[in-house]
Order: C-alpha cells, then structure tokens, then sequence
C-alpha cells in the first residue's frame, strides 16, 4: 500500500530534483521516494550510504569504495565470520559488521546485486576469453 504525501520544496530544491531525476531516468516523484527511503535507511543503520554505479543505486560502506554487497561476498568466502573478512579488508569490525546488519535486513535487494554482479562478469569473460571456464574457490 502507497499513500500520497504533499511536500514543499523551493525552487532550487526542485531544480535539484529533477536534475537527479534526468540522470536516473525517473520521475521527480519517483526520485523523491528513493532519496526519502534512502534516507530511513541511513537512519536505520550505521555506516552504511547510497551511491550511483553502474548498476543503479546501491549501498555502499561509507568511507569506502566498497558495496555492502561486495562486503557480504567477502564475508561469504570466509564462511560468514565477520572478524576474519574484516582482518582480510583491514577493518575494524564494527564496518563489517554494520554491512552484513544491512545486507540481512535487505537480502533479496543484496542477492539481486551479488546475481547481477555474477551474471555481468561472466559474459564479460565468455566474451574476450572465448575457451575460458568459469570454476569457484572456497577460501579456508
């Protein structure tokens, strides 16, 4: 269920929005409900931030270059021990922590990333490496 909330911006707020909205091929309206979810969820959990990529818009630890989904696959190869990927990323574990907090309050959104991520790069390899197979490691 959806209701319509009514908001006041000022000119240059619109100006912005729309802006925004140009670069991700949305509606102004739809562009605000993004900004406003994002920023629940930012109020709702530590560390975390949203950025641009050519994925769309994601999830990022913030004060990194990395993706909450890219933290999950890290924490993955080291069968879910958040204090072993967070030695491999030279963190404090307290950012690990705060990424995998995100990516189980929002598995089906971090799964369709991690997916889309694996679908990407191996067409990518299939197309300039023709003869190469794909095989995954498990980290000990």
């Amino acid at each position: 269920m959806s209701k319509v909330v009514s908001l006041r911006f000022k000119d240059a707020q619109i100006e912005r929005l729309s802006r925004l909205a140009r670069r991700l091929s949305r509606t102004p309206s739809e562009t605000g409900a993004l900004l406003v979810e994002e920023g629940l969820r930012r109020s709702e959990f530590a560390m975390i931030d949203f950025r641009d990529s050519p994925a769309g818009r994601q999830a990022y630890v913030q004060g990194s270059t990395l993706a909450v989904w890219e933290v999950a696959e890290i924490a993955d190869a080291y069968g879910g021990d958040a204090e072993r990927a967070a030695a491999h990323l030279e963190w404090p574990i307290a950012r690990v922590r705060a990424a995998l907090n995100y990516a189980e309050a929002y598995a089906d959104e971090i799964a369709v990333a991690r997916d889309d991520n694996r679908a990407y790069h191996e067409q990518a390899v299939k197309r300039m490496l023709p003869e190469a197979t794909s095989f995954r490691t498990r980290t000990g």
